[in-house]
C-alpha cells in the first residue's frame, strides 16, 4: 500500500508506511492520530478533511513549518510557545 506523506520541503511525497503524526495543511498544526480535536473536527464533516495530512515523524512536521497541537501534545506545544516567545523577545531587545 502506498501512503502520501509531507516531507521536510513540505510537499506530499509517496511512502511505503504510514504516517506516525496527522496534521493540517491550512492551520500548520500537527498532532497525535488519535488526537480529540481533529477527531470531532472530522466527524462535523466539511473541508478538514480535504486539509488533513500526514507525517512520518515530529522532526519532518516541524521542518515543514507545522506546530504541535496544544490538545492532544501539551507539552511540546509548550516548548513551542516558550521558544516563540524567546525568539519574539530577543527581536524586540535587537531594536
Amino acid at each position: 500500500m502506498r501512503y502520501r506523506l509531507v516531507g521536510r520541503d513540505g510537499r506530499e511525497h509517496a511512502s511505503d508506511r504510514p504516517g506516525t503524526l496527522g496534521g493540517h495543511r491550512r492551520s500548520r498544526i500537527y498532532g497525535r492520530l488519535d488526537c480529540a480535536g481533529a477527531r470531532t473536527a472530522i466527524a462535523r464533516g466539511g473541508a478538514y478533511a480535504r486539509h488533513r495530512v500526514f507525517f512520518a515523524d515530529e522532526a519532518t512536521a516541524i521542518a515543514a513549518g507545522y506546530r504541535p497541537c496544544a490538545r492532544c501534545m501539551p507539552a511540546a506545544y509548550a516548548e513551542w510557545m516558550a521558544a516563540r516567545g524567546a525568539e519574539a523577545r530577543s527581536r524586540c531587545m535587537a531594536r
